[in-house]
């Protein structure tokens, strides 16, 4: 039996968003319908509305959440009703040639939902990032649906399933940061503050948290942060040596995605250090780099989607460093709102007011 539910629908590119009547159908075969109970508001919400990611309007926005399963389709048998789950963008096939070397946070062909949601009078909706969570309800692929421990406050677990995940795991699982490194995190949002939580909580000695505002330096201290940089004043890499001994650091994490950060992030690790790019980057985005210095400086560039996930093992562990005290993702909650406030929640997002606005539902 399809659901009625309200929803935040992008209707045309740049257009304010709408909450709209939309209709959801029930769970097909390896689907699962999810009650969503939170989610959070991502950039990657407002370029979906602006049109940078593709023209497939209208769009069914929303892809951060945490909820409850409330239906199961045709051969899930690894989740039931009432089951917690975290929303994950990616979830491996398990089949694709990445897969099957074992690989399979870089899986090409993640599964989603094949039955779509749509407006009242028929007109399918594309889901954002395959998922589509500014809704009462939701249909998803039973790979996306993470189980967690329902201890989890859904406004601070919803996070994990993009923006923190993608922080955390671009200094662990990309960066792979280990105990006497030292790191610095260009950026200091809400996968900014991400990296540096989990580069201290992987042992890091040194973190050094760069951004151009006082109060997202301040911020980042709290999330363990051991030294700050404002770099509208100051050239951050000769900051980050003179708080290297001069050396650079052995990792750089560059979590805005401008050619300036980029270059920025790239010169001011140590020889053979790690750049890695978790920032994502406009489409006309480009660098320049002399070659020799890619040569002679050595190490690496690695870019980070999704923080190298994979969901059904990195989601709980995050939620148990989380319920352990270890990891404060309460912290990256500004704001609880309505599904009709997103729009000002954007707004505010694009000014720098908020770490994260999340709809509770």
């Amino acid at each position: 039996m399809p659901y009625e539910v309200r929803a935040v629908v992008a209707v045309k590119k740049g257009a304010p968003v709408e909450v709209q009547t939309i209709i959801v159908p029930d769970p097909g075969p390896g689907e699962v319908l999810v009650t969503v109970q939170a989610c959070g508001v991502c950039h990657t919400d407002l370029h979906y509305r602006e049109g940078a990611v593709d023209d497939g309007f209208p769009f069914l926005l929303g892809h951060e959440a945490a909820g409850t399963i409330e239906a199961v389709g045709e051969g899930v048998t690894d989740l039931r009703t009432g089951d917690y789950v975290v929303l994950a963008w990616r979830a491996p096939c398990g089949s694709c040639r990445s897969c099957r070397r074992g690989r399979p946070w870089y899986c090409f062909d993640s599964r989603n939902a094949a039955r779509p949601m749509t407006l009242p009078d028929g007109t399918p909706l594309s889901n954002a990032l395959g998922i589509g969570a500014f809704a009462g309800k939701t249909v998803v692929a039973a790979g996306q649906a993470v189980k967690i421990d329902p201890a989890a406050r859904p406004e601070a677990a919803s996070l994990i399933g993009c923006g923190v995940m993608a922080g955390y795991g671009a200094a662990v699982n990309t960066g792979n940061v280990g105990r006497g490194d030292t790191v610095a995190v260009i950026g200091c949002g809400g996968v900014g503050d991400a990296a540096i939580a989990g580069a201290c909580l992987n042992g890091a000695m040194k973190v050094i948290a760069v951004d151009i505002d006082d109060k997202r330096l301040d911020r980042a201290e709290r999330f363990g942060a051991t030294h700050t940089v404002n770099s509208r004043g100051t050239d951050p890499v000769e900051a980050v040596r003179a708080l290297t001994d001069g050396f650079g650091v052995d990792i750089a994490i560059d979590a805005v995605g401008h050619p300036e950060t980029f270059l920025q992030a790239f010169y001011m690790r140590d020889h053979a250090g790690l750049l890695v790019q978790v920032g994502v980057p406009s489409p006309q985005t480009k660098v320049e780099l002399p070659l020799l210095d890619v040569f002679s400086r050595g190490g690496a560039i690695k870019s980070s989607w999704y923080g190298d996930c994979l969901p059904s093992r990195d989601f709980p562990f995050l939620i148990d460093q989380y319920l352990y005290g270890l990891l404060d993702l309460n912290a990256f909650v500004t704001e609880t709102i309505a599904l009709d406030q997103v729009e000002e929640a954007f707004t505010r997002m694009q000014r720098g007011e908020v770490l994260r606005s999340v709809v509770v539902l």
